[in-house]
């Protein structure tokens, strides 16, 4: 029998995974707030890499809970900010909405990418999976 490869190896929980992303997503914008006075390319590449691994790790059956969640925690965590900390995202004097749209804008080139890759990786899975199926 041979061992299993990287497409069957993701086995935990669709909320375990979620709630792991999500903590080290704060985490990493916490990092990079630490670094510099606004969010940026450490956030963006943090952000990239917690959804690949998200959807390595979660199990078959929850594809869809970590299908949907970059753009969910993306935004979590830019109105995060925009309630708490405006000039990271965007002006200081900007109202709430204005700073989550526009830290939304910011860093939407890396919800992009995380969120193809998440999806792409989950769908490549399915694909595999469904032709290992006897």
């Amino acid at each position: 029998m041979s061992s299993a490869t990287l497409w069957e190896e993701g086995r935990r929980p669709g909320r375990e995974v979620v709630a792991l992303a999500v903590a080290l997503l704060l985490t990493a914008t916490v990092l990079d707030l630490l670094l510099s006075e606004r969010l940026g390319l450490f956030f963006d590449l943090a952000f990239v890499t917690i959804c690949v691994g998200a959807a390595l790790t979660v199990r078959p059956r929850d594809f869809f809970t970590v299908g949907v969640l970059p753009p969910l925690a993306m935004a979590l965590v830019i109105v995060l900010l925009a309630l708490s900390d405006r000039a990271s995202i965007a002006r200081a004097d900007d109202g709430v909405a204005q700073a989550a749209i526009a830290g939304l804008s910011r860093h939407g080139i890396a919800l992009g990418f995380g969120y193809a890759a998440c999806l792409g990786l989950l769908a490549l899975r399915r694909s595999f999976l469904d032709r290992r199926r006897p």
